[in-house]
């Protein structure tokens, strides 16, 4: 799910019904996949010790550093005997019903394109190695597996009920944005984090973000931002807790949130189970790239 805006009210030329292209993986040039391998490397280097095991054993499991942007004919054999997984290819952001029917019925939607050299440190759209590299791996995992196929299957309830802002918020604190306790302390498993050489740093190790205890309705009402790090971090216990959490029924919960009010980014309540209280010096400064 997205804030952005799509580039496309209907499938464009070349696209199936549902959105999907082929990744026509042989047209990827020796500089785009390059780029993968660049990107790689430099995750490799920081992300030992701050992602989550789930991550890196997906990663491993995938063999996604062969060289060069993974071939999905490839992947998917190996992803799909884990989970029942596959990843497709979409011309970019498509519209939340598709997005949602991909979800739940486990395709995971993947833009086809690569960013630019220049480009390595902050792209606003994502690309395939945000969704490859940073969402696919969890993926291998039977109990993420499971709740991405249940938030899939929630989002076309949600839309229908008008609560696709709130659900919204629980995919970017998990999905993109999740911190998990591990054995070894606080770690990352949401794609925006593990895909991102300069959030990889800050989500666990900088002073200025607060980090909670993960409280699903408490998620359902924070804010968030697109542009720049996060300013609140949520820790589940473990990836179990996600999938546990989204099998009930959201009924009752989605009438509880009728009326209530939003909370702010950078708020602490009395409820909360505090990780970390955060300085918010990062935001203060003026955030993205704040001397």
């Amino acid at each position: 799910m997205s804030d952005f805006e799509h580039v496309f009210e209907a499938p464009p030329e070349g696209a199936a019904a549902d959105w999907t292209i082929p990744q026509d993986w042989s047209a990827y040039t020796d500089v785009e996949h390059q780029t993968w391998d660049t990107l790689y490397a430099r995750q490799m280097k920081i992300l030992p010790g701050r992602a989550a095991d789930v991550f890196l054993k997906g990663l491993t499991a995938l063999d996604l550093n062969t060289g060069g942007i993974p071939d999905f004919e490839i992947m998917n054999p190996k992803l799909q005997a884990l989970t029942g997984w596959t990843v497709v290819c979409v011309p970019g952001l498509v519209p939340d019903e598709v997005f949602f029917d991909h979800l739940a019925n486990r395709r995971f939607p993947s833009g086809q394109f690569i960013r630019k050299p220049d480009q390595l440190d902050y792209l606003q759209e994502p690309d395939i190695f945000h969704d490859v590299f940073g969402h696919v791996p969890m993926l291998t995992d039977p109990d993420f597996a499971a709740y991405m196929e249940a938030y899939g299957k929630g989002g076309q309830r949600a839309a229908s009920l008008g609560m696709l802002p709130n659900l919204a918020r629980l995919y970017w604190y998990t999905v993109e944005f999740g911190l998990v306790q591990d054995e070894g302390g606080l770690r990352i498993y949401g794609a925006g984090i593990v895909s991102s050489a300069t959030e990889s740093v800050f989500a666990v190790d900088d002073p200025s973000p607060n980090r909670l205890g993960f409280d699903l309705q408490r998620v359902m009402r924070t804010l968030y931002r697109i542009d720049d790090f996060q300013q609140v971090y949520f820790v589940i216990d473990d990836i179990e807790q996600l999938k546990l959490e989204t099998l009930q029924d959201f009924g009752p919960i989605y009438d509880s949130l009728k009326g209530a009010d939003a909370i702010a980014i950078d708020a602490i309540l009395p409820t909360d189970r505090v990780f970390t209280r955060g300085t918010q010096a990062y935001a203060a400064r003026g955030g993205r790239f704040a001397a």
